[in-house]
């Protein structure tokens, strides 16, 4: 079965960095679309980034300019570089693959932005 293991999550000061990581099996990794999305206390689910088989990326204007996602194929992996962190960006960030048609979720991982 697809499974999707994100790591890298934790607390930092504003402005600070992290690197997510996200671990694809059970899945054709290299043709599927990636993405990141967020969920903050009290508020809906919403997409951070998102990486196609071509690498086309788009971003939503919150974090443009601020974060980076990237793929690599030979380990299955997707990542999300976050720099300049501020305190919204404060919420679990989950994992999501798009393959075939089937979308599927990681368990999702913490980033704590401290002001």
């Amino acid at each position: 079965q697809v499974q999707l293991v994100e790591s890298g999550g934790g607390l930092v000061q504003a402005g600070g960095s992290l690197r997510l990581s996200c671990a694809a099996s059970g899945i054709i990794f290299s043709i599927s679309t990636m993405g990141w999305y967020r969920q903050a206390p009290g508020k809906q689910r919403e997409l951070v980034a998102i990486i196609t088989r071509s690498y086309s990326t788009n971003y939503p204007d919150s974090v443009k300019g601020r974060f980076t996602i990237s793929r690599d194929n030979g380990k299955n992996t997707v990542y999300l570089q976050m720099d300049s962190l501020k305190p919204e960006d404060t919420a679990v960030y989950y994992c999501n693959a798009n393959s075939g048609g089937l979308n599927s979720w990681g368990q999702g991982t913490q980033v704590t932005v401290s002001s």
